[in-house]
């Protein structure tokens, strides 16, 4: 280091400084710290440099320059030297120890006291001027700032440090001008000129080149390697081309490929690694002398060979097990086999014998013996017999003559047989195989085969193996693959895999089950999250609906005298809210809702208009009809068939858009009419300005929902109230408050034991009762229904009869009633077990079916009146908003099917007197009305002769709260006659055409006066007519068949049939109304209309499915009894006169 200090001072004249110690260098600073601004003026060591200097020329100038003393002048240049070097090295110091900070947000740009160095360049000479400018006060050093201060002392100002020389952004500016300058093509050029110098410089347009830019190559990059010709593929007697440099660098292998080199051709290396050597010749005696114990070292295929030059391996391979003999296989030389996959099967040769040789044994097994001379082959190729070596214990024996002619034959392909080898090796040293003949020519071919691709298995190295079957019978072998010499780490290896494998399967498995069961819960728990909020939801939702529904109640009936005055429109809903399950075991269900068509004859008040919601689609055929038959309202009032009117806008029949979204879901029409926002929206259109309501069937929340989105109010109870008394128990509590005689009964049954003691119970105190029967509580139109005789299957009946007259009236007593009341209940178990029968079989098959649903809904035990002469009627009433209730119609029902429901009706009622009738309808519509009850409902009552006082009884059965089938039908009724039921009396009037009065008027003097025309009318009445032969007519054949037939209706006189549509499509039910003066009349025009259509629809061999039969045999009976009844008043007046 010092070296090169001395050689660059020598060189450059300066001197450099000394480098001290970090330690010395630091401390130095730190003492010079206050002093290095003031000694960095460098006026001291010129001064002294110039004194020395001017002390040298007076000595010469007096003329002692040859006393110059040269030891004064080297002290004076060491001085010299020693300050500068001094000075330098304490500005280096200075600068290198010195810390920069940047100025603060709040600081001015330059601070007072700072002294700033300008410096300007002078572009044309390369030089610079520096300027220095100082600001108005002193500068602040570092060192002052470092000083403690005293407490609450404000910091001073922070000072910017004088740099001189321009800053480093500054140098690289003026560089980057610099550079501008000096280069004319550089883009600053013209600018730096005219900023620094004042020259302009013309501006000359610059061509602008257009430049191709290239096109991406698309294709290969390199050129196509050369091939055989056409010619040459085709005529391969054509001499092949001469083949170039370049594609003989490609190598051998390449030039086969292309076919430049034939596949016949044979190849000459020079030089040749095959070395010729002439073979010794044995004596042919010594080649056929047995030999006791032949070594495989000396023989191979009967020949002997020259093993001279191994006789120390020779001795090593006696150690060997000694292997058979084995000859060629006689299939090798014919083998057409080939490595493709179609060449699965092996060709074999049918000319050439099947000799058994030891190769087809198990020649592991074989004791080694002399084999018979080879034979030389029929064919001459040798190929197969020379390229055929061994695998013993594993390991090949590469130093037989036939593996090196093997090697020596496929040298140029060695490396990929190679690899071939070492799997055989691999695989017989697994399998533990002691010796396995490889057939050379099959392995070369499999190298190729594999040479690139994935490794062989061991299906592929068993094709090269002679001996194929014995070895793979003995790899076949369980547990030979652990009989190898790595055979227990490999057997410790696969129990230990097994065991990992079997314990992470079972912790998988574990795992897996968990995590379903997991995922199970996790989304259990979510889904209950989701539906209790749902569910609140939907709570909060019925309960504004409910509250909304209530609120519109009241403003409704406020408002109820005003609207019933005024134009309104009433939009029927006839919906059957009932449950689920009721639902689902109701055949045709749309069909069942659509039976109250007839609710669009309200329009008979002019100020009504209707929106009527059909439950299933309507044909144009059916729309048709109602429109005709709506539109005889002219012709009615004016008994002239010629005077019809269009009467179409006062009605409209829509069917809600979701019957074809939910078409196998059996919902009631406000559920569809609920997810119907169509529907919703053109009734609201409809709606819109006018006075409307809504008139529902059975009661349903869904009729909330639609009622809320259209704002409008229901006529009808809450559908709760409504659900709670339409029960068979609900309604007894409603006639037990209005004081109406009931049958013996008990309601609200609920267990098996209490069904056992409230019936015998009931049994003892009405002996005279002889059918009970048993309602369940949520069923409808007389389908939950089961009847039983007990007292005719009783065993104590008679007993409990005697005691019954013994006591006498004493016998409605508790304690005289005991015995007999245990013994009936001892048996009633078992008479109700085996006698109980359900009405409808097809509903609840069995009693114990019945008995199950009885059990889990509740229900009604309730007495058979104890008559054979029993009728059943019905009362159609109303109660208003404003809580003013009345009748709107009676009549008794016909029962067709069964006797428990109603099939149709005979309007009005002609069983019971009108007072007893209305009494009894009074009470309880009062009752109703104290229960918040509103609306349309209906009474259905039995009346019967007591066999006791003889005395016609009345007992109230059955209370439904919605509008009725029979309503719907007299409603229609009273539209096609104008007739008016007087609630008093129950009578059907119709007023007389004003042809009639003025014919009366204009009758002749002297001429008795003609009698009054009867106004008094009665109809029969069903919606409930069922035929399937009606699907195969038309509705216009059926009405021109009871044209043809005289069956229609007269508009003159009133009378007549008039029938509804309601099964648009299969068309097997309909209604039918007949109307006459009398009421033999009109059941027997009923009668005679089944009795021909029935005819008319049906054949011998195709009578369908029909209640025609059946109801034809309950109006004839009906008929019978009005006969009966007319008769008696004539006698009993013949009796008084």
């Amino acid at each position: 280091m010092a070296e090169k200090r001395a050689l660059f001072e020598r060189r450059s004249s300066v001197s450099l400084p000394t480098l001290l110690p970090y330690n010395t260098l630091q401390t130095h600073n730190m003492k010079k710290k206050n002093s290095v601004c003031k000694d960095l003026d460098y006026s001291q060591v010129v001064k002294e440099v110039q004194d020395d200097i001017r002390q040298l020329r007076e000595k010469i100038n007096h003329g002692d320059g040859g006393s110059i003393n040269i030891k004064d002048l080297e002290n004076a240049l060491a001085k010299t030297e020693e300050g500068l070097q001094m000075k330098t090295e304490q500005v280096i110091n200075h600068y290198n120890n010195k810390v920069q900070t940047l100025p603060t947000a709040l600081s001015t740009r330059f601070d007072p006291g700072m002294v700033a160095m300008e410096q300007t360049w002078d572009l044309k000479t390369k030089a610079r001027s520096e300027m220095k400018r100082v600001q108005g006060q002193q500068y602040l050093a570092r060192e002052k700032l470092r000083q403690p201060q005293p407490p609450g002392s404000l910091l001073p100002k922070r000072q910017q440090v004088q740099v001189s020389g321009p800053s480093p952004g500054q140098q690289t500016k003026h560089m980057l001008t610099l550079r501008a300058v000096l280069n004319p093509m550089h883009g600053q050029n013209r600018q730096s000129l005219n900023d620094n110098f004042g020259i302009q410089l013309p501006l000359i347009p610059q061509r602008v080149e257009n430049k191709n830019i290239p096109r991406p190559i698309i294709g290969t990059t390199v050129e196509p390697l050369a091939v055989l010709p056409r010619a040459n593929r085709t005529d391969p007697q054509i001499a092949p081309p001469p083949i170039s440099e370049d594609d003989a660098r490609k190598g051998i292998l390449s030039l086969l490929e292309r076919g430049l080199i034939p596949p016949a051709a044979e190849l000459t290396l020079d030089p040749s690694p095959v070395r010729h050597k002439t073979a010794p010749l044995h004596d042919p005696t010594v080649k056929t002398k047995p030999t006791a114990q032949p070594e495989m070292s000396h023989t191979l295929a009967g020949v002997k060979l020259d093993i001279s030059s191994t006789t120390k391996k020779a001795e090593i391979d006696d150690n060997v097990t000694k292997i058979p003999i084995v000859p060629p296989h006689p299939l090798s030389a014919h083998s057409t086999e080939t490595r493709t996959p179609s060449a699965k099967t092996r060709a074999t040769s049918a000319s050439m014998p099947q000799i058994k040789t030891p190769a087809t044994l198990k020649t592991y097994d074989l004791p080694l013996q002399p084999m018979p001379p080879p034979t030389t082959p029929a064919s001459g190729d040798i190929k197969h017999l020379t390229h055929r070596f061994a695998i013993q214990n594993g390991k090949i024996r590469d130093t037989s003559a036939e593996f090196l002619s093997f090697k020596q034959h496929y040298c140029l392909t060695w490396g990929s047989i190679v690899s071939m080898i070492k799997h055989l090796e691999k695989m017989t040293q697994e399998f533990s195989v002691p010796i396995a003949f490889i057939n050379g020519d099959k392995l070369a071919d499999l190298s190729l085969e594999f040479e690139l691709e994935r490794a062989p298995s061991v299906d592929d190295l068993l094709t090269v193996i002679v001996n194929r079957e014995d070895v793979e019978v003995l790899m076949n072998r369980p547990g030979r693959r652990y009989k190898g010499p790595n055979g227990k780490n490999v057997a410790a290896t696969r129990i230990q895999s097994s065991w990992r494998m079997y314990r992470d399967r079972s912790e998988y498995l574990e795992y897996r089950k968990k995590k379903w069961a997991a995922g199970v819960i996790a989304i259990s728990w979510i889904m209950n999250i989701k539906m209790s909020q749902v569910k609140q939801k939907l709570k909060q939702s019925r309960e504004d609906q409910l509250e909304a529904f209530r609120r519109r109640a009241k403003k409704f009936a406020m408002s109820w005298d005003r609207i019933k005055q005024s134009k309104r429109v009433i939009i029927h809903v006839s919906s059957l809210g009932l449950s689920q399950n009721i639902r689902d075991t109701i055949h045709e269900f749309g069909i069942r809702q659509n039976t109250q068509m007839a609710r669009i004859c309200d329009i008979r008040d002019p100020n009504v208009d209707v929106i009527f919601i059909s439950p299933v689609p309507l044909s144009e055929e059916t729309l048709q009809y109602y429109s005709k038959l709506l539109g005889l309202k002219a012709a009615i009032d004016s008994g002239n068939v010629e005077d019809q009117c269009v009467m179409s806008e006062r009605y409209r029949i829509i069917t809600p858009d979701a019957i074809k979204s939910f078409p196998t879901h059996r919902m009631c029409l406000s559920t569809l009419l609920k997810y119907s926002p169509r529907t919703i929206k053109r009734i609201k259109h409809l709606i819109k300005g006018r006075e409307a309501y809504m008139v529902s069937g059975v009661p349903h929340n869904d009729d909330l929902a639609v009622a809320d989105e259209l704002d409008v109010p229901i006529l009808s109870p809450e559908p709760e109230v409504a659900h709670l008394y339409s029960t068979k128990s609900g309604c007894k509590r409603i006639f037990a408050s209005a004081n109406v005689d009931l049958p013996p009964s008990e309601y609200d049954v609920y267990s098996l034991g209490q069904l056992h003691e409230c019936l015998a119970q009931l049994v003892t105190e009405n002996l005279m009762v002889k059918r009970w029967l048993f309602k369940l509580d949520d069923e409808f139109d007389g389908r939950g229904i089961a009847f039983c005789d007990v007292t005719e299957h009783l065993q104590c009946y008679s007993w409990a009869l005697k005691e019954s007259r013994r006591y006498g009236e004493k016998w409605s007593k508790k304690w005289a009633q005991e015995a007999a009341y245990i013994k009936i209940h001892a048996e009633i178990a078992d008479v109700l077990h085996a006698n109980a029968k359900p009405v409808h079989t097809n509903i609840y098959a069995s009693w114990d079916t019945f008995l199950e649903a009885f059990l889990s809904q509740g229900g009604v035990i309730e007495a058979c009146p104890p008559s054979e002469s029993i009728t059943t009627l019905t009362v159609d009433m109303m109660i208003e908003p404003n809580g003013k209730y009345n009748i709107v119609s009676c009549g008794d029902q016909i029962h067709a099917e069964t006797p428990f429901s109603c099939w149709g009706v005979s309007v009005p009622q002609s069983s019971v007197e009108p007072d007893v009738l209305n009494v009894a309808c009074r009470k309880i519509a009062e009752a109703c009305k104290t229960r918040g009850i509103l609306g349309y409902f209906s009474v259905d009552f039995v009346t019967f002769i007591d066999p006791k006082t003889m005395e016609q009884r009345l007992w109230a059965l059955d209370l439904s709260l919605h509008y009725s089938d029979s309503l719907a039908m007299f409603q229609l009724m009273s539209y096609v006659s104008n007739g008016v039921l007087d609630p008093v009396k129950h009578v059907l009037n119709v007023p007389t055409n004003k042809q009639e009065k003025r014919q009366r008027r204009r009758r002749l003097a002297g001429q008795e006066e003609e009698q009054e025309p009867n106004t008094s009318r009665f109809g029969v009445m069903s919606t409930r007519l069922l035929h399937t032969n009606l699907a195969v007519v038309h509705y216009s054949v059926f009405f021109q068949m009871c044209r043809a037939h005289g069956i229609g209706y007269d508009i003159k006189e009133k009378q007549g049939t008039v029938f509804t549509l309601i099964d648009s499509f299969n068309r097997e039910r309909l209604g039918m109304i007949t109307i006459g003066d009398n009421l033999q009349g009109a059941l027997a025009t009923f009668a005679r209309n089944m009795s021909v259509i029935h005819q008319e629809i049906s054949a011998p061999n195709m009578q369908g499915e029909t209640n025609f039969k059946s109801a034809i045999e309950d109006v004839e009976g009906i008929l019978g009894t009005t006969i009966e009844n007319a008769d008696e008043p004539d006698e009993e007046t013949n009796d008084q006169s």
